[in-house]
């Protein structure tokens, strides 16, 4: 029987812990635009994006030395949970509406089961980092819309 083994041609991160020399910006600037992007309300992937297809900036992190999120941190403007859990509780939301309206979707109930697990092993791993509180806990009934 064949594996399922997907090929290797993906977009790979430049290697370099270094600036790129054809990158303008100093340290200073680059936070400065990090923090001006967060309080116009976009979340860190988001600024990601922006500061590499508006600014011509490819990484945060060779040219700062800090990432994103640890900016954020340092001007206490860090999300409350991580963007990754965030998105997978939204996911989990949306899928809870979708059962409600339709009660005998078998295979639905079996994604409700493996997204839930996810959460779980997630926000497990980021207690174990110190990120979220030892006391957080995931209620499926919490509807997470926004």
């Amino acid at each position: 029987m064949p594996k399922k083994e997907k090929g290797r041609s993906h977009s790979i991160r430049p290697v370099g812990k270094r600036p790129p020399v054809w990158c303008r910006y100093q340290p200073e600037e680059v936070e400065a635009l990090v923090v001006k992007l967060a309080r116009e309300g976009n979340n860190p992937s988001k600024i990601g994006i922006i500061l590499r297809d508006h600014y011509g900036i490819p990484l945060v992190k060779p040219i700062v030395g800090k990432t994103i999120v640890q900016i954020l941190k340092e001007n206490n403007m860090s999300p409350p949970i991580p963007e990754d859990l965030e998105m997978l509780l939204r996911k989990a939301a949306r899928l809870r509406a979708h059962m409600e309206r339709h009660r005998s979707d078998k295979q639905k109930k079996r994604v409700n089961q493996i997204l839930e697990s996810k959460i779980r092993h997630l926000a497990e791993y980021y207690k174990r980092k110190g990120v979220l509180p030892e006391d957080w806990k995931y209620k499926p009934t919490t509807i997470f819309f926004s």
